[in-house]
């Protein structure tokens, strides 16, 4: 089986699994951290070498003060109880996402999580945190602009790969499959520039429910794609791919 090299998810539903019992959100956001542990485990099993969690957007600060800070919480806590197996399994872990205007607290917890496992190469785990898709882009455009402006670059001379390179994940393969929970089937503003010849595959379950299960069914539906990149089948033929 090929297993694609880099999978997103976009962790959907811990509200509605929550409220579908009778329960808070926040017990639906406690059950989401677990389903986190099943999916980093079940990569690593699975073959796959960089697994990017969407674990907060920059829109979520829409939300009730005090889901957000519930949330706050939570990252705390998986950060605090699994950075030292994280870092034991030899997992690198990087965050993409706006980290100026986190708190001290949040961004010193962030950069810990990375300092102490940047050496590690079994598989890179990505969290997407304060992120937006856009709000990347522009932040990637802002970079480019200064150095046009210090006159390290002709306007005129600026190509994909410098965009690219100017993005949080500089440096990360563009992800081959992107999988979305609870049935939902929108992009949300996730990896707007990275997911231009991803593969979408949108399962009908919870987050919290997500398993090693669910994952090999995602895994499967990408076998059966035909990922062309622009050519045609007969050139696919051709290439014997």
């Amino acid at each position: 089986m090929s297993v694609p090299q880099h999978v997103a998810i976009i962790m959907d539903g811990n509200g509605r699994w929550a409220e579908r019992r009778g329960q808070t959100r926040t017990s639906g956001h406690r059950r989401g951290v677990e389903a986190v542990r099943t999916a980093v485990e079940s990569a690593g099993e699975l073959g796959v070498k960089y697994l990017t969690l969407f674990a907060f957007s920059s829109e979520n600060w829409r939300r009730p003060e005090q889901e957000v800070n519930d949330l706050m919480g939570l990252l705390k806590f998986f950060v605090r109880r699994d950075l030292a197996e994280l870092h034991q399994e030899n997992i690198k872990i990087r965050v993409i996402g706006d980290k100026t205007s986190l708190k001290p607290d949040i961004l010193a917890l962030l950069t810990e999580a990375e300092e102490l496992t940047k050496s590690n190469t079994a598989m890179q785990l990505i969290i997407a945190f304060n992120y937006g898709g856009r709000d990347e882009i522009a932040r990637a455009a802002r970079r480019l602009a200064a150095r046009v402006s210090r006159g390290d670059l002709n306007a005129d001379d600026i190509r994909e790969e410098d965009i690219g390179a100017s993005l949080d994940t500089a440096g990360i393969p563009d992800p081959d499959l992107i999988i979305r929970t609870s049935g939902e089937q929108r992009i949300s503003n996730f990896l707007l520039w990275q997911a231009a010849y991803a593969e979408f595959v949108f399962l009908p379950c919870l987050w919290p429910d997500f398993d090693r299960k669910s994952f090999e069914e995602a895994l499967d539906i990408y076998q059966c794609r035909n990922r062309r990149f622009g050519r045609t089948t007969s050139q696919d033929l051709a290439l014997g791919t």
